[in-house]
């Protein structure tokens, strides 16, 4: 007996399952998006439509004011192009928008958002073996089946409110063999995070200190997305590298293939707030600088730590330890500037620093990175060019190019952005 098929509202049977809805989907999928819909407007008929894009965020954003005197928000949007292999989508705009008033709070299109967004998998965009997107107008094309990261960093006026809740409006083109076929359509309604930001102690004793791979910009740490336990997440999304600055923003002096010679080696490292160790690992030896080490195994990763409770759900990470330089076991409660070890250079690092971050679990793997914040300290310059921990040692001099900040000065309660020089 023929299986038969209810009748919708509409009085028109349902799509049948399989490659055959994906493919007619291509052709219907702007027939609910009539020509001359623009932006901002309500769409004209309700109900469920098929959209080309899907899309979810990584972590629930969060609100954190930064040294450039506004308020950031910054987190991911994972999207998937759900049409058969053969079909190209090409993305020319997202809009953050307020979900209950639909005002636009933020948005990118044409090369800032291909520098925005790249392929699951892809190398770090300004890594080794990345190839950048072509310029353009609308340069980000989404091929079929094909599941890309768009890396979202608002930066709003000081003051300006918040979203309680966020959609995602996307516009752009289905290129079919016809011509172009345009969509819009608003995804993934998301609240933002409503918790403060920890305010927390400096994880260094008083001085000069380079703060490296810090959000926003194009970073490892920021860009760091990591297939872990079947679940893609960014664990070092807020994380910080620390090295100790000298006079004349020196970092190093003398042979820099010895460890000794890096100013941040065996600097201590103290508690930036109170509360439980929950780990520690001691016994991985310090790496040789300044050749990048070997991958090591995920276990190992952030060398020998220190990880401490400080609240429900938040821990501190204090990595790259020197091996045998920790002074705190499993269940110690510390106080404030307690010593927990010495900068070291275990672990995935080439360089002598502190890696420093507040994470979700008591683990570095799986674990969430949300933003933090330190009581005070005064912003002194900014390095322009890109010098990570893999290069550091390897140039010429190992004077940082340090210039005027328009941030510099006293700050308070505030996130330091990537490649500040500041002192605590």
């Amino acid at each position: 007996m023929a299986e038969r098929h209810p009748r919708n509202r509409t009085g028109r049977r349902p799509l049948r399952r399989g490659l055959a809805a994906a493919v007619l989907a291509v052709g219907l999928l702007t027939a609910s998006t009539p020509p001359g819909y623009g932006l901002g407007e309500a769409a004209p008929v309700p109900g469920p439509r098929f959209t080309p894009l899907t899309a979810a965020v990584m972590t629930e954003p969060a609100p954190f004011d930064a040294t450039d005197g506004t308020t950031h928000l910054s987190y991911e949007l994972l999207t998937t192009n759900a049409l058969p292999s053969s079909a190209r989508v090409r993305l020319d705009r997202v809009e953050v928008r307020d979900a209950r008033t639909h005002r636009v709070v933020g948005s990118l299109s044409g090369q800032a958002l291909a520098d925005a967004a790249n392929p699951v998998g892809d190398p770090l965009p300004g890594a080794d073996g990345y190839t950048p997107a072509p310029p353009g107008p609308t340069p980000t094309v989404i091929p079929g089946s094909q599941q890309w990261v768009v890396w979202i960093d608002l930066a709003l006026d000081r003051g300006r409110r918040v979203p309680e809740l966020l959609e995602h409006h996307l516009t752009g083109a289905v290129l079919t063999a016809s011509g172009p076929s345009p969509f819009e359509e608003t995804v993934q309604v998301t609240p933002t995070d409503r918790t403060a930001p920890m305010d927390l102690n400096a994880p260094v004793r008083p001085g000069t200190w380079y703060s490296s791979e810090s959000c926003c910009g194009n970073t490892h740490h920021r860009r760091g997305l990591g297939p872990i336990d079947g679940r893609l997440y960014v664990p070092q999304r807020f994380a910080i590298d620390w090295y100790r600055v000298g006079e004349r923003g020196r970092t190093w002096e003398g042979d820099p293939a010895r460890l000794t010679s890096y100013l941040s080696y065996r600097q201590p490292v103290v508690a930036a707030a109170g509360g439980r160790v929950v780990e520690v690992q001691d016994g991985i030896p310090d790496n040789t600088p300044p050749v990048t080490p070997p991958v090591p195994p995920i276990e190992e990763t952030v060398g020998n730590h220190v990880t401490v409770e400080v609240g429900p759900g938040r821990y501190l990470l204090y990595a790259h330890l020197k091996p045998g330089s920790l002074r705190v076991r499993e269940g110690d409660h510390v106080a404030p500037g307690r010593v927990l070890g010495l900068i070291g250079n275990s672990g995935n690092s080439t360089t002598p620093h502190l890696h420093f971050q507040v994470m979700t679990t008591p683990e570095f793997f799986p674990t969430d990175s949300p933003p933090f914040t330190f009581r005070r300290f005064r912003v002194v310059g900014h390095v322009d060019p890109r010098i990570w921990d893999d290069n550091l040692g390897l140039q010429p001099t190992g004077v940082l190019p340090i210039t005027p900040s328009p941030y510099d000065g006293p700050h308070r309660a505030r996130y330091p952005l990537d490649r500040e020089v500041l002192e605590f």
